[in-house]
This record gives C-alpha cells, sequence and structure tokens, in this order.
C-alpha cells in the first residue's frame, strides 16, 4: 500500500493541498478533498486550494482515492495564519513610486527592513523600479494584481556582490532582485518561513543585464581569459565564464520553509529561482518568462532539499527546471545532493523541459515527476553528466506526462575543472505511463518542431558505469522514424511499448 503524507501550505484564509501521486494511481485518478469532515471539492491533480477560511484557525482535512490497491485516506490538521499587517511601500514613511521610472530601492529596503514578524510588504498596482533587496526570516511580501516589481538593467544596481554558486562554483556573483540567506555549505539555515506571493510579477533586466553583465566581467577577467584560451576554447561559448557573476531574479541561500506562489516571475539575467543548500521550498501557481534571455533557466535546485513546484507554467530560454548539486571537484567534495524534489502538473510552452545536470557532483536522488505536459519542448526530461563529474544521480520516477522525449547521457560542454576519480552513476530509473512524442521545438528560438529519438540512453564506456536498472512501461512513442537509441547500458527494461504515426 502506498504510504504518502498530505502537505498543507496555509494563508490567513487558504489551505493549499499537495501529495504524492500514488504510486497505484490510474493515470486520470479522482481525488475527494474534506474540509471538517464535509466534502470541499473533487479534484484529478495532487493539489487544491481551499479559500474563504476564517484566519488563525485549525482546520481537520483530510484526501481519499480509490485505487487498484484499495482506498487510500491522508489525513492532516493545520491552521491558517494570523491577518498581518500591512506595510504598504506607497505610503509614508516608505514612498515608494510605482511609475515605471523612479528608482524604489532605498524606500522598498526600508520598508523591508521594517517587516517584522506580524506584518507583510504589500505592493499595490504599479511598477516599482529597484535594484537589488534583502529580505529576512519571517517575512512575507505580497503584490497585488497589477503590482510589477521591476529590477533594473544597470549593473551597479544589483551590488554588492555575494557568496553565491554558478554552474557548479561557489563564487562571488552579482546580487538578485530579491536575497534571502547566506551560502554557506558548512552550515544549515539561517532564513527561514518566508511568503512571497500574489497576483503581480516580479522582472529584472533580462537579456539587457545579462549582456552587461558578461561586457563588464569579460573586461574585468580580460588577462585570465587571454592566458587561459584553451579552458575557454571548453566552454558552452565564449559567455560562459564572465557569464557566471550574473545576478539571477530570485536568490534562496541556506533558506527554509519558503514558499513562492500565483506569481509571474520574469527575465531574470540567468536563472529566475534559485535554491543553493536550501530545505523546503515550495512553488506553486507561477508562471516564469525568460524567453530570449541566454542560460535563462526558470527553477533551479541546487544542492536542496525537499523542494516542491506545482500548476506551474514555463516559456524559458533554457531549462524550465535544472536539479543540481554542484560540480567536480568542489562539488564531489562539499558532497550535499539535490534530494526529496517533486514537480507536478506543470506545462511548458518554450524552452528546454526538465533536467537534472549538468552539474550533479554531489548526487541527485529521490526525483518525482507526474502529470506534467512538456511536449513543447527541446529537450523533454533529459539526465546529463560529463565523464568528469563523478557523483550519481538514481531513485528517479517520471509518470503521466507528455514530452518529446527521455535522454539520459554525456554532454561534450561545461566541462572545465579537474576530473573526479571516477565517472558519475545514471542508475535507477523509472519511466510510466508517457506519452513521447518524437518531436523537439528547435534550438532557443522558438522554432520548428523537429523529429529526434524517443528514447536515448547513452553511458560512461567505463565498466560499472554503465546507466543501469532502468524501466520503461507503458509508454507510447510517436513520430519515431529516429527510433531508441541506447550505448554502454545495463539492465534496461522495455515493457508495453507502443508506437503510433502520431498522438
Amino acid at each position: 500500500m502506498d504510504s504518502l503524507k498530505l502537505f498543507v501550505c496555509p494563508t490567513h484564509d487558504t489551505l493549499t493541498l499537495y501529495w504524492d501521486k500514488p504510486e497505484s494511481a490510474a493515470a486520470q485518478q479522482t481525488y475527494t478533498v474534506t474540509l471538517d469532515g464535509r466534502e470541499a471539492m473533487q479534484t484529478n491533480r495532487t493539489h487544491c486550494t481551499i479559500e474563504g477560511l476564517a484566519p488563525k484557525t485549525r482546520y481537520e482535512l483530510g484526501v481519499t482515492c480509490e485505487t487498484e490497491a484499495g482506498t487510500i485516506s491522508l489525513t492532516a490538521q493545520a491552521e491558517t495564519t494570523a491577518r498581518r499587517r500591512r506595510i504598504d511601500v506607497t505610503q509614508p514613511p516608505y514612498g515608494a513610486r510605482g511609475d515605471g521610472q523612479t528608482l524604489n530601492t532605498a524606500a522598498l529596503q526600508r520598508a523591508f527592513d521594517d517587516c517584522g514578524k506580524g506584518d507583510c510588504v504589500y505592493f499595490p498596482a504599479g511598477v516599482y523600479m529597484t535594484g537589488a533587496l534583502r529580505g529576512h526570516s519571517d517575512m512575507e511580501i505580497l503584490l497585488d494584481e497589477g503590482a510589477v516589481l521591476q529590477g533594473t538593467a544597470n549593473v551597479e544596481d544589483y551590488l554588492p556582490r555575494i557568496p553565491s554558486r554558478f554552474e557548479g562554483y561557489e563564487m562571488a556573483c552579482y546580487s538578485s532582485v530579491l536575497n534571502f540567506g547566506h551560502m554557506d555549505h558548512a552550515s544549515g539555515p539561517n532564513c527561514e518561513n518566508v511568503l512571497i506571493h500574489g497576483r503581480g510579477t516580479i522582472a529584472s533586466g533580462g537579456q539587457m543585464l545579462c549582456l552587461r553583465v558578461i561586457d563588464s566581467e569579460r573586461e574585468r577577467l580580460k588577462d585570465y581569459l587571454a592566458e587561459n584560451a584553451a579552458l575557454v576554447a571548453t566552454c558552452e561559448n565564449d559567455h560562459t565564464i564572465p557569464g557566471r557573476v550574473r545576478p539571477r531574479l530570485i536568490n534562496l541561500s541556506n533558506c527554509r520553509n519558503v514558499r513562492i506562489s500565483g506569481l509571474t516571475l520574469q527575465n531574470g539575467a540567468s536563472w529566475n529561482v534559485h535554491m543553493i543548500y536550501c530545505d523546503e521550498v515550495v512553488t506553486d501557481h507561477c508562471v516564469f518568462r525568460s524567453e530570449g534571455v541566454w542560460n535563462g533557466d526558470g527553477w533551479d535546485p541546487d544542492s536542496s532539499e525537499h523542494c516542491t513546484l506545482f500548476a506551474s507554467a514555463f516559456y524559458t530560454g533554457d531549462d524550465a527546471v535544472a536539479i543540481k548539486s554542484g560540480k567536480n571537484p568542489e562539488g564531489n567534495v562539499i558532497a550535499r545532493p539535490s534530494r526529496h524534489i517533486r514537480v507536478f502538473d506543470c506545462t511548458s510552452a518554450f524552452g528546454h523541459g526538465i533536467v537534472m545536470g549538468s552539474e550533479m557532483s554531489g548526487g541527485i536522488e529521490d526525483v518525482r515527476i507526474w502529470d506534467c505536459d512538456l511536449r513543447v519542448s527541446m529537450s523533454g526530461l533529459e539526465i546529463k553528466a560529463t565523464k568528469k563529474r563523478g557523483g550519481y544521480v538514481r531513485d528517479i520516477l517520471v509518470r503521466d506526462c507528455v514530452m518529446p522525449r527521455v535522454m539520459m547521457h554525456a554532454v561534450p560542454y561545461n566541462d572545465d575543472g579537474v576530473a573526479a576519480p571516477v565517472p558519475p552513476v545514471l542508475s535507477d530509473c523509472r519511466f510510466e505511463r508517457l506519452t513521447l512524442t518524437g518531436l523537439y521545438q528547435a534550438a532557443h528560438d522558438g522554432g520548428d518542431m523537429r523529429p529526434c529519438s524517443a528514447i536515448e540512453l547513452t553511458g560512461f564506456d567505463v565498466p560499472g558505469h554503465e546507466i543501469d536498472r532502468i524501466a520503461f512501461r507503458n509508454v507510447v512513442i510517436a513520430n519515431s522514424a529516429l527510433g531508441v537509441e541506447m550505448k554502454h547500458v545495463k539492465h534496461v527494461t522495455l515493457e508495453n511499448i507502443a508506437c503510433l504515426e502520431e498522438v
């Protein structure tokens, strides 16, 4: 029988429930949700939100479903939060102006600093220009519909640089629009209990800021880059090394119990949400946009645990989701894995899809993905590494999704750094009830859908480091003229695979 837990995210008047999809659940499973013993709703999603509740009130919650294995019942008690005092950023003593022109950094930072445990920093409709802002524990930020927290495209507005991590290396990077916690791989959380929500938008300077940072850093590093031309030649392109210091949109370092909900997260100069050494981060009902931003990922757990993403849509210039854990040799030594990651009920309309790696030297494990529609993406589901990485990816389950393809393979880029003693181990992955379209979105321009292999498994040519113990069950492959590719693999199961002309 499935062993599951019911998770609850409260606000002062809502409770958002979510749970893992039971192993025995049907592809389209119906769940009955109860509130204080009475039916509140039925849903075919593994999440729901109950609205119109009283503040500071305890409720009894239940979720039941009928599966082939019998009745599954989940229960929990949860309490709505107290209604917080609003700190309106437009009112005295702050006086922020939502005119899309005034730089409000100092006023907004004062509001952030004044936000106590019972307060909420509130943005009414308007466009609030800002540089980097720094939050703290026990903080709530609410953006009303029509409110835009808009980071500038000026490099100097993201100073000072802060300890961060990018493409597997710890380094000093520019501050992000929102910054929480202080990065320290040797310790636990130093910032907790943060809620960032509403119906507004958090945005940054996008590709313009990206290129300005790269140009500035390239000038600063010109002697180093000239002296290391061979190293530069191994990178993805000449943006790679100077581009590692770019600010993110939201940076979470050593944080715990953070929720980001309901927002549009748009045009970071690199990744939109980056969690480094974090625990218990929930992101739900968000829209991620970074079309045209080089290396513009959406949601990146990095050596982080218990991170959950659901009910979100992606229009990204690179990976929608990229799960990471450091890069050789640093990632092998720090050895903090990303694990207990959940991604469900998400869609992709532009970008690369869901990816694990290529920086995975600290390990990736216990990842569950279900009920996602990634058919409009470049990669679909990709697990990638280089031979030098070391580390592992294991215990992955992907179910009830539509996507162009599944890839587990070595990649030739982002391969600087001293090699680990042994290659990575990619093993113990299950792919069930998938529809693989065999058509991928071409390159970064969102162009034509082109044919591809529906399954590509290419391991490492070292005994003991082949891709191992992989199972595909109840999979539909369409438009599959390029077939299935497998090399350097062991113990691969292909069970009940159907090939169709189209889906």
